[in-house]
């Protein structure tokens, strides 16, 4: 892996590198990836961590039989664990984007409303464990979680055009779709770019509403919006017209797909004539998976992961794009914590599953543990101990692990550290655990339908959502990630009299 300075890093791509080596485990990708090869498809979810909200027989006698034999053939080829390495997130963190509904494939039917296949992520306050939902979209009203904050399938990420995303079967097609190569199709080129560098068409048309903070320095994928263009158009049913692309927090532009020459290759151009808002809102949004360059492809580039530590079906797909593999040496056994005791060096190890200052004599250690109970000074291994159980150096790692939901991973370091008999002291690393065992009660209560929005939301009427409690009287709640929108835009117009500034 190449040597970077950390300035030198876009703080995307660290935001990234930190979620590949993080939000989805070898553990998880191993057991997903075992019982998805026995037809398990249920069991790889579990093993995945998404959570499966969809009745087979149900789908059957509302839209028969061809329907659900499509849909149990993309359960058999979902690869769960991948589908999940390819979900979008936001920053800083590199957590799923909470409370989207994404569509993963459309079925043909006779009803009004074709049903879909969709994946859900639970809002910002219910997202202990980065869990996820797996269902079926039949239109508003049918099977529609009333406690989900956007139930219906979001148009700017979907995965029904990108099945290479979280299809097992087509996940070759990522290096030909990962946005990473040939050369530019914007029509006209703009001449005064530096050569061999996508130009990206600035047209912002409507300012986006503000939004959570998501990833905006990514690499536009510029040389694949024509082609992902004339997908996402023929799926709407024609074959050439006006399309938009969300460029960040700032706007869209507004595009147009052509076809100048006979060859029929598809490029795009800019409107010459700008549209009102009310006819750009209606028009087709490129999905963000087509928008931007492949994340793991910008971090192979730049050499700040490995091809073996991707996932292997991405391994696989971009093996051309990165360097080749060096062997590691084989890591040797970890030597005990070391202290200086006394003028001397001794030893902290694990003993009978607990971190233990193995060169001093048992009776010497009761003895001193008694004496730092009475007020006096601690042994320097005692100490040593004691600094470990509170605040190791490991806790950024297990915050990151707890984070993004690997809760067996970040006990797995905790028990590695201080062995499985051991007791957790007051400090950092027991608050951490503490309040990632909290985190998931609430969303046990959203997945039960019993909390529908954030509890801070009904503070404005004098209680919280369930009707459970009431706030004191002139408390307003602190503005968070975790406030709804429409909450913080409320609290945070600048059109509210500022009647702080009158004496």
């Amino acid at each position: 892996m190449a040597h970077h300075f950390a300035n030198d890093i876009p703080a995307h791509l660290l935001m990234w590198q930190r979620v590949r080596e993080y939000a989805v485990p070898p553990s998880m990708i191993e057991t997903a990836t075992a019982r998805r090869a026995v037809g398990d498809w249920a069991g790889a979810c579990a093993a995945a961590r998404i959570d499966v909200d969809l009745d087979l027989r149900a789908v059957r006698d509302r839209h028969g039989t061809d329907v659900v034999t499509q849909l149990r053939a993309d359960l058999r080829r979902l690869a769960p664990d991948l589908l999940r390495w390819h979900m979008p997130r936001i920053a800083p963190g590199g957590r799923l984007r909470p409370g989207l509904t994404l569509s993963l494939a459309r079925y043909r039917s006779s009803g009004a409303t074709p049903p879909q296949l969709v994946v859900r992520t639970p809002p910002p306050w219910a997202d202990a464990g980065q869990r996820m939902s797996l269902a079926v979209w039949e239109g508003s009203g049918n099977g529609v979680p009333g406690h989900h904050p956007h139930p219906h399938p979001d148009r700017r990420f979907r995965l029904d055009l990108h099945r290479h995303l979280w299809d097992s079967v087509r996940s070759g097609e990522l290096a030909r779709r990962c946005g990473g190569g040939g050369a530019p199709s914007m029509a006209p080129p703009d001449r005064s770019t530096a050569p061999g560098r996508p130009v990206l068409p600035v047209l912002p048309v409507l300012p986006d509403r503000p939004d959570r903070p998501t990833v905006q320095d990514s690499a536009w994928a510029v040389t694949t919006w024509a082609e992902e263009a004339e997908l996402l158009l023929r799926a709407e049913g024609r074959t050439r017209g006006a399309f938009t692309v969300r460029l960040g927090a700032q706007g869209r532009a507004v595009l147009e797909l052509v076809a100048p020459d006979d060859s029929h290759a598809p490029t795009f151009r800019p409107l010459r004539e700008a549209l009102p808002p009310q006819e750009v809102a209606p028009l087709p949004v490129l999905p963000e998976a087509a928008a931007r360059v492949l994340p793991d492809l910008e971090l192979l580039r730049a050499g700040l992961v490995e091809a073996e530590r991707l996932h292997p079906l991405v391994a696989a797909a971009l093996a051309a794009f990165g360097p080749a593999p060096v062997a590691c040496p084989a890591s040797e056994p970890g030597d005990p914590h070391r202290v200086e005791c006394r003028g001397e060096v001794h030893r902290i190890a694990l003993r009978d599953g607990v971190l233990t200052a193995i060169d001093h004599d048992p009776a010497q250690l009761r003895r001193e543990e008694l004496l730092v109970a009475l007020g006096g000074p601690a042994l320097p291994c005692l100490r040593a101990i004691e600094a470990v159980h509170r605040n190791p150096e490991e806790l950024p790692a297990i915050r990151e692990r707890l984070g993004h939901g690997d809760f067996a991973g970040a006990l797995a370091v905790v028990e590695g550290l201080l062995g499985p008999g051991a007791v957790l002291r007051d400090g950092p690393l027991r608050e951490e655990l503490e309040s990632a065992a909290a985190r998931r009660i609430d969303h046990g209560l959203f997945r039960a339908g019993l909390v529908a929005v954030h509890p801070a939301a009904g503070a404005v009427g004098g209680g919280n959502a369930s009707g459970v409690g009431h706030t004191e009287a002139g408390h307003r709640p602190r503005l968070d990630r975790s406030t709804p929108y429409d909450m913080r835009r409320k609290r945070s117009s600048r059109a509210r009299p500022r009647t702080a500034l009158h004496s």
